[in-house]
């Protein structure tokens, strides 16, 4: 039995969907059972946040997918509750983790792999570059304006789809023992900018798209006026920062070894949501 946490999630639900078309025994923990994934899928119904939930989750499952908000006291709860069941192996969903790092969630994921390397479990890591699906959140501004806002600067990033990393996940979770005390780096198959992105959607739309740049202060703030909460949007304009610095300006073939297929560019991405940025 496999579990996925955070299968409400953009990687966790696709891995789901992925491991119960390839007919593997999955079970998928949620919070909401309204948001619990439909067809041949076990579902369990708990919180981070409650280990007895968690105990519950992991009782008979040999694999766990760990994927989450990056919160170390949750992971690290479902990584004791997996010591407690004697689950054989963990594939954590991570980033690019750093003790050190100015950005919390990356100091966070640090603490977390930590934490699992001491378990005594036996592991594997993937860590992805930026979510496409992150050009998302794009959308509703560009739809209005024609242009976005940003604070990379020219800084090129591996993007790659959550889609892909999930088809990753999927590939390591079936033959954990092969991949036991790796770690994959995934990206997309390109290095892209913002310019790029504009251009990317300039060309699908049919009309100019503007990437307007403004400051890490002036992002953050913009984000905190959407109503993304303080410390997320302190995450996120760091990370920008860095991104402008060539941070995110890495790119990996670990994407094809895991899945056998070129992982999805910036075109085909758009190609597929442009009715969202209309």
């Amino acid at each position: 039995m496999i579990l996925v946490t955070g299968a409400t999630g953009k990687v966790g639900s696709e891995a789901v969907r992925l491991l119960a078309a390839q007919h593997h025994p999955v079970r998928a923990l949620v919070r909401d059972p309204s948001r619990a994934p439909r067809g041949d899928v076990e579902v369990a119904i708990g919180d981070f946040d409650r280990p007895d939930t968690l105990d519950a989750a992991v009782r008979g499952v040999d694999t766990v997918l760990l994927v989450s908000p990056a919160v170390p006291a949750q992971e690290m709860a479902v990584i004791d509750a997996a010591v407690r069941h004697e689950v054989t192996h963990v594939v954590k969903v991570s980033s690019k983790a750093s003790a050190d790092s100015p950005v919390a969630r990356r100091r966070g994921q640090a603490r977390i792999e930590a934490h699992l390397e001491t378990s005594g479990l036996a592991h594997t890591l993937l860590r992805p570059n930026a979510y496409l699906q992150n050009l998302l959140a794009l959308a509703p501004v560009v739809a209005r304006t024609r242009s976005f806002p940003m604070s990379a600067g020219d800084g090129r990033v591996g993007m790659v789809d959550a889609r892909d990393v999930a088809a990753a996940a999927t590939a390591v979770v079936t033959a954990p023992g092969e991949h036991a005390g790796r770690t994959y780096w995934l990206t997309g198959p390109e290095l892209i900018t913002y310019t790029d992105v504009a251009k990317e959607l300039a060309a699908a739309l049919g009309h100019p798209v503007e990437h307007r740049r403004i400051t890490p202060a002036e992002h953050h703030a913009a984000m905190i006026g959407a109503g993304i909460p303080g410390t997320v949007a302190d995450s996120n304009a760091q990370a920008f920062g860095l991104i402008a610095e060539g941070d995110a300006a890495w790119l990996s073939d670990d994407a094809k070894a895991l899945t056998g297929e070129t992982p999805r560019s910036l075109h085909t991405f758009i190609a597929e949501h442009i009715a969202a940025f209309s």
